[in-house]
C-alpha cells in the first residue's frame, strides 16, 4: 500500500510539472516542439512574425499542419518564403491568428449562438468564419476553403492553438 501512495504521489508530481511547463510556452514554442508543423514554424520565421507571436497575446492560433500545406498547389509555399514575398506571407499567416484566448468549448458556444456560425475577424483585419460538422469545428476562409480543427485547446502562456488540416486563405 506503501507503495501503491508514493507511486500515486510521484505521478501527481510528473503531471503537475508536466502540465506547468506545458503552459510556460507561449503559442509560437507550441508550433516549434511539433513534428507536424515545422512548414508553419519556417513561415513564421521568415515573416519575422516570431516576436510578435512571444507576446503577450492572447492570440488564438488555427495552425495548419505539414499535411496542410502540402496540399497547396505545387511551388505556392517555396514562392512565399522568398523575401520578396515575405508581406504575402505575414498576411497568410496573420489569416490564422485571433485575438483572445479562444478554447473549443467557447468557439463552439459562440457558434451555437450565431446559429450555427461565428465570424471571427483576423489579426490581418479579414474574417473567418466557424461552424459545426457534427461534432468537429469547420474553419471557412475567404475563398470557400474548409479548415478542420483536428487538435484542440493545446493551451500556452500566450494563447491557444488549434490544429488545422488545411491552410486558410485570405482574398
Amino acid at each position: 500500500m506503501k507503495l501503491i501512495k508514493q507511486a500515486l504521489a510521484s505521478l501527481t508530481c510528473i503531471l503537475f510539472l508536466n502540465s506547468t511547463i506545458s503552459a510556460q510556452k507561449d503559442v509560437v514554442d507550441i508550433a516549434i516542439g511539433s513534428k507536424d508543423h515545422t512548414t508553419l514554424v519556417a513561415a513564421v520565421k521568415a515573416a519575422g512574425l516570431v516576436e510578435t507571436l512571444k507576446g503577450k497575446g492572447p492570440f488564438t492560433v488555427f495552425a495548419p499542419t505539414n499535411a496542410a500545406f502540402d496540399k497547396l498547389p505545387k511551388g505556392t509555399v517555396e514562392n512565399l518564403l522568398k523575401s520578396e514575398n515575405k508581406a504575402a506571407l505575414s498576411g497568410v499567416l496573420t489569416y490564422h491568428v485571433v485575438s483572445g484566448n479562444i478554447s473549443s468549448k467557447a468557439l463552439v458556444e459562440l457558434i451555437k449562438k450565431g446559429g450555427g456560425k461565428v465570424v471571427v475577424k483576423t489579426v490581418n483585419g479579414q474574417e473567418l468564419t466557424a461552424s459545426l460538422n457534427g461534432k468537429k469545428v469547420e474553419i471557412k476562409d475567404a475563398n470557400g476553403g474548409v479548415a478542420t480543427v483536428i487538435v484542440a485547446d493545446l493551451a500556452g502562456s500566450n494563447g491557444v492553438v488549434h490544429v488545422t488540416d488545411a491552410v486558410s486563405l485570405p482574398k
